[in-house]
């Protein structure tokens, strides 16, 4: 980096897990590491007495898990940045995922340490502190039942940004490998989340899995066309035509019945 970035704090009960992060951060020079601590509690009395730009936070600690911190810290008007890092939490890993938080896998690999890291700076160089803080808030809500069991909007990461997009406004749904891609009235935004994790966080009354790769919102649909080719489509009032399989065409059918 050819200029500050910011101050990190490292949150992780092992030594160990301290020690590879310490050094895997000093190949950054940009970035000052400002402390290291072993528990929740002494990383609450830290943060209180100064402030970080960056929490790398381990989530399985005794007594507070990181995850009860950074909840904790959501309620902040400016929370700082924070990176989780986990030996490996199916469920966490979904909803960081889901949220457009950032994650790393332990042992830390020092590339994704490098990505990571370089993210963050982003965020802070295109003043993207507050739609973090959002992100960061929502998933907090939704991690203790504060929100709805079902997303209203979605926060989606891309290269410095983090937008926020009510899922009213989204058109349908389309997969593209580990991501998904929106199509609203005019533009469409790429989401990192596989289609199948994104869809268990919808509302099932709100938008209808047409296809393996396709979920439309259901107030779209207008109709079906079979075309020349023999494949079944669902009309959309925004103009397009979304591919129905098989598999889910008895749904789109009663939907629309």
């Amino acid at each position: 980096m050819t200029r500050d970035a910011g101050r990190v704090l490292i949150v992780d009960d092992e030594e160990p897990g301290r020690i590879n992060l310490r050094h895997a951060l000093a190949a950054h020079p940009g970035w000052l590491l400002a402390g290291e601590c072993a528990d929740a509690a002494a990383a609450r009395a830290f943060l209180h007495a100064q402030a970080v730009d960056l929490v790398l936070l381990d989530i399985h600690m005794p007594f507070e898990s990181g995850l009860e911190l950074a909840r904790a810290l959501a309620l902040d008007a400016q929370p700082p940045l924070i990176v989780f890092v986990t030996a490996h939490d199916a469920h966490a890993l979904e909803a960081f995922a889901v949220h457009a938080l950032d994650y790393l896998l332990k042992p830390v690999d020092d590339e994704d340490l490098a990505r990571a890291l370089a993210r963050a700076a982003t965020l802070i160089e295109q003043r993207q502190l507050a739609a973090h803080a959002n992100a960061l808030r929502d998933w907090a809500a939704a991690g203790t039942g504060a929100a709805p069991a079902y997303l209203a909007q979605l926060n989606v990461r891309s290269v410095g940004r983090i937008d926020c997009v009510r899922l009213d406004e989204v058109f349908w749904i389309e997969a593209a490998g580990n991501y998904v891609e929106l199509h609203m009235q005019g533009r469409r935004l790429l989401h990192r989340v596989p289609i199948g994790t994104l869809e268990r966080h919808l509302d099932p009354a709100m938008f209808v899995r047409v296809h393996r790769s396709a979920l439309v919102r259901a107030d779209q649909m207008t109709g079906l066309h079979t075309g020349s080719d023999g494949l079944r489509r669902v009309l959309l009032r925004c103009g397009s035509a979304v591919p129905v399989s098989d598999r889910h065409l008895p749904r789109v059918r009663a939907r629309l019945a």
